[in-house]
């Protein structure tokens, strides 16, 4: 039972199938099947429940997945604590975020480990929810910023202060940019335009989506070439100077919170566990 076994059970615990887990780790399926039946023989127990779409561990797998965890976490300590002794932590850190002003900390997280650790590389992607968690899921990001409830069951989750609240992104010369602050009656009969994470915000309202976007730049310019009013967070575009385009806040305010996310039984390199170390420190601080 060596660790490689080990991170492999993890594997198929956090994947949910034997295929899933082969195609994340790159191995053959047949081989991987194989080590977890011996894995078994040579622990006497059964650890998966056959005959389920997904894996579903038995009392002893439940036993064997906390020792696992414990053992990698501890393989990887050593290899934080050697690679530091050595001053080089090197490596990808890849990040899915949704636009927010959230992000800073993610930001400036980034910056405090590149100055320390100048061989370090950070990778982001922007989109949505829904883009980030299919990214995650296939293991192409090692963190996901995103703003609806965490599945605990899946995820680790650091929770990140609420930087953001709706408002609405208007053309100058439109009739509701005359009010300092709009309430959703306002918006009644208007051509919206509403990111798809946030439309479930507005079921039952009867309000008029004409739009929906992932990235609010794009929603700017619809803005700007007339085809409605977007929803979104405050202070993401810039309407100071001489921009064709004005913002005004949703009341009463509807702020939201971010949770920074991750794989559960996640096998991570020193780079990345020193970028959840760092901004644990920066939220809790």
């Amino acid at each position: 039972m060596d660790i490689r076994t080990m991170q492999y059970y993890l594997a198929v615990v956090r994947e949910g199938t034997i295929s899933a887990a082969a195609e994340a780790l790159h191995v053959a399926q047949p081989s991987l099947s194989r080590q977890m039946k011996e894995l078994e023989k040579e622990l006497g127990a059964a650890l998966f429940v056959r005959g389920n779409r997904r894996i579903t561990l038995t009392a002893e797998g439940v036993v064997l997945r906390k020792r696992a965890e414990e053992m990698v976490q501890l393989l990887q300590m050593t290899e934080e604590e050697i690679s530091r002794v050595k001053n080089h932590v090197s490596g990808p850190v890849r990040i899915g975020a949704g636009e927010s002003r959230a992000f800073h900390y993610l930001s400036r997280t980034a910056a405090n480990m590149a100055a320390q650790n100048p061989d370090i590389r950070f990778h982001i992607t922007s989109g949505d929810t829904r883009d980030l968690m299919n990214e995650l899921a296939d293991s192409l990001i090692d963190f996901a910023l995103i703003f609806t409830e965490v599945d605990h069951s899946l995820y680790e989750s650091i929770p990140l202060p609420a930087e953001d609240s709706f408002a609405v992104l208007m053309k100058k010369e439109s009739p509701l940019a005359e009010k300092k602050e709009l309430r959703i009656s306002d918006l009644q009969g208007c051509p919206l335009i509403v990111s798809r994470a946030s439309q479930p915000l507005f079921a039952g309202t009867n309000l008029n989506i004409v739009a929906t976007y992932n990235l609010i730049y794009n929603a700017s310019l619809m803005v700007e070439d007339g085809l409605g009013y977007a929803i979104c967070f405050d202070r993401l575009i810039n309407t100071t100077g001489d921009s064709r385009l004005c913002v005004r806040p949703l009341v009463p305010r509807m702020e939201t919170a971010g949770n920074l996310i991750w794989k559960k039984y996640q096998v991570f390199s020193p780079a990345v566990r020193l970028f959840i170390e760092e901004i644990r420190r920066l939220t809790e601080a």
